[in-house]
């Protein structure tokens, strides 16, 4: 492939990596929601076995009562056989019925069990699934309320040096409302490109890499002189290989050779590959051994 259909190959790679992962949600969050479902399921499952189980048993009681209905409008054609063969025809016909209403009885009590604690579970899981977004959406809240109390400065440089301070100082989402801010006010500022290799990095220390690949990628397509340039490549290349994206991993690391070799990050990049060139390499065949005469 040559080099501009690779670069423009990674640039959608870039693009598609913020579009189909949305940042107001979160891998950790989607496995929670799946576990708090789960059992839902599973007990709807159960109730839906029990009412079939309910469904089938009924119409063997429709039989038996028809049975016993018969029996009895036939009692009165029954003088010419013995009152024992009837007797004992209907202490069976009732011992059935007595089987069955406990069946019935059995099955109906599970059913008000299962929808009894099928309620309990959806109004705990709706509770915990309502903490969890409440917990991420307090914090957010509250990042924002202590962002919204700083004194903004009025320069751009200074405005995104308060940003780059509180990143640093571990105040990661008060950083990203900061350095978003930024983004909203010199979206065309060549400092632009900075914003957003620190947005990125706010999401990389989440291992939230998606959202990190969107950032990054704006700085590769749009910000291509900024400083920072040659490290989002880098970092790129980290998130495409924790996201088990190899080809992609390896292809950041060489463009970013070939677009910036003179680097720090380039000489990183060339470590990183040639530890992957080593890894690739099968192992030498052992010698063969030599048979004694």
């Amino acid at each position: 492939m040559r080099r501009p259909m690779r670069r423009l190959a990674l640039l959608a790679l870039f693009t598609l990596s913020g579009c189909f992962y949305p940042a107001n949600r979160g891998r950790a969050l989607e496995a929670k929601v799946d576990r708090l479902t789960a059992d839902n399921t599973r007990m709807t499952e159960e109730l839906k076995q029990a009412r079939e189980q309910l469904s089938a048993t009924l119409p063997r009681i429709d039989e038996k009562v028809a049975e016993v209905t018969r029996a009895l409008e036939g009692l009165d054609k029954a003088s010419r056989r013995n009152d024992a063969d009837i007797g004992i025809q209907l202490q069976k016909t009732v011992e059935d019925m007595a089987q069955l209403r406990g069946q019935v009885e059995t099955y109906i009590y599970k059913i008000s069990e299962l929808e009894t604690a099928l309620a309990r579970t959806s109004e705990e899981s709706e509770k915990k699934l309502l903490a969890l977004q409440g917990s991420a959406a307090v914090k957010e809240a509250e990042a924002k309320k202590q962002a919204e109390a700083l004194q903004r400065p009025t320069d751009k440089k200074e405005f995104l040096a308060l940003a780059q301070e509180k990143a640093k100082a571990g105040e990661v989402l008060v950083a990203r409302q900061l350095y978003t801010e930024f983004l909203k006010k010199w979206a065309k500022d060549a400092l632009a490109g900075e914003a957003h290799f620190g947005l990125g990095e706010t999401y990389f220390g989440e291992d939230k890499c998606r959202e990190a690949l969107f950032e990054y990628g704006k700085v590769i397509q749009d910000h291509t002189k900024t400083p920072s340039a040659p490290d989002a490549y880098l970092r790129s290349s980290d998130c495409f290989a924790k996201l088990k994206m190899k080809d992609e991993s390896r292809l950041a690391l060489e463009e970013l050779v070939k677009s910036y070799p003179k680097t720090e990050a380039a000489k990183k990049a060339k470590t990183k590959l040639a530890e992957l060139d080593k890894a690739k390499k099968p192992a030498p065949a052992p010698a063969p051994k030599k048979v004694s005469k």
